[in-house]
C-alpha cells in the first residue's frame, strides 16, 4: 500500500505541491484539510470521539469528521469520501468557510492547514469504523460551546476554530461564536 499524500498549499490556498501526509505533519508543512459537520433535524451536531489510536489526537472529541484531499481529489469528494470511511453514511455537503491554523501535538508532529468547512445533515444514525471512531454523541451548539470553554483538553486542536467558521456561515442559526 503506497502512503497517503497530502495537497500543499500556500497561504491564499493555493496548490504548490505534494507531500507524504505524515512528513506533511512532521515538518509543519502548510496543506489542506478539511472539517465536516453534520446536524440532525433539531440543529445539534454530531461528535466523534477519535480513535484511541490515532496517530495525533487519538481519544479526543471532535467534528463529525475530517482529512486531507488527495492530490487530485476536490475538496468536497474527499470529505464525502471520508464521510462514508469513518461514520458509513453519505448526504449532501455544503461549503461553509475556511480558516488556517498550526497546532503543536507533544508526539512533535504538527497540524498546519487550509481547513475547508463543510455541513451536511444526517437523518438517522452513523455507522462508524471503530477502527476511526470510538465513539459518538449528538449535542446541542450551545452545550458544545460552553463545554468547550470549560474543559478544552477533550476536544481536538481544530475543533473550536472550525466551529467559529460554521457558526459564521449563513448556514448556521448563530448562537454566537466560542471565544
Amino acid at each position: 500500500m503506497t502512503e497517503e499524500r497530502v495537497i500543499l498549499v500556500n497561504a491564499a490556498d493555493q496548490e504548490i505541491g505534494a507531500a507524504e501526509k505524515v512528513a506533511a505533519h512532521r515538518d509543519g508543512l502548510l496543506h489542506r484539510a478539511f472539517s465536516v459537520f453534520l446536524d440532525d433535524r433539531d440543529g445539534q451536531l454530531l461528535l466523534q470521539r477519535r480513535a484511541l489510536h490515532k496517530y495525533h489526537s487519538g481519544g479526543l472529541w471532535s467534528n463529525a469528521c475530517c482529512g486531507h484531499p488527495r492530490p487530485g481529489e476536490s475538496t468536497a469528494d474527499a470529505a464525502r469520501r471520508r464521510l462514508r470511511e469513518e461514520l458509513g453514511v453519505e448526504t449532501t455537503l455544503t461549503p461553509a468557510g475556511t480558516f488556517t491554523y498550526r497546532a503543536e501535538f507533544a508526539n512533535g508532529l504538527v497540524e498546519h492547514e487550509v481547513d475547508h468547512v463543510f455541513m451536511g445533515r444526517l437523518d438517522g444514525e452513523p455507522r462508524p469504523d471503530s477502527r476511526e471512531v470510538a465513539q459518538w454523541q449528538w449535542m446541542a451548539v450551545s452545550a458544545l460551546i460552553a463545554d468547550l470553554e470549560v474543559h478544552p483538553g477533550r476536544y481536538s486542536a481544530w475543533l473550536k476554530p472550525a466551529l467559529v467558521a460554521l457558526l459564521k456561515s449563513p448556514l448556521r442559526n448563530n448562537p454566537g461564536p466560542p471565544s
